[in-house]
């Protein structure tokens, strides 16, 4: 279940930073709502996700997560363009957190 907690929050999280883009600094109201709504599902599902996952593994899969889907959406959404780096930085962040969600945590 935690899982799908973790699942939420970042599903929530991509829907609020992209709405965030197109409030233009909280000057739209109809996104800056969906932006302020989005973030606090997001946080409340993060918040209780990290009552089973470790902090560290969520928070990067989180990030991770939330990082390549935005900018997959700034390329096919907002037209924004990305270059052979920038790939290879987003290809960098799921390599790190394949490895941190595989060898990050130490079980006992």
């Amino acid at each position: 279940m935690e899982y799908v907690l973790l699942g939420v929050a970042i599903f929530f999280e991509i829907l609020a930073s992209s709405l965030l883009h197109t409030s233009k600094g909280f000057t739209q109201f109809w996104p800056s709502l969906g932006c302020i709504v989005f973030y606090s599902i997001c946080f409340f599902a993060f918040s209780k996700a990290l009552l089973k996952i470790d902090l560290g593994i969520a928070y990067a899969t989180w990030s991770a997560v939330g990082i390549i889907c935005t900018t997959i959406i700034g390329v096919l959404v907002f037209d924004q363009k990305i270059t052979g780096i920038g790939v290879l930085g987003v290809l960098l962040i799921i390599i790190g957190c394949i490895i941190l969600n595989l060898y990050g945590s130490a079980h006992s």
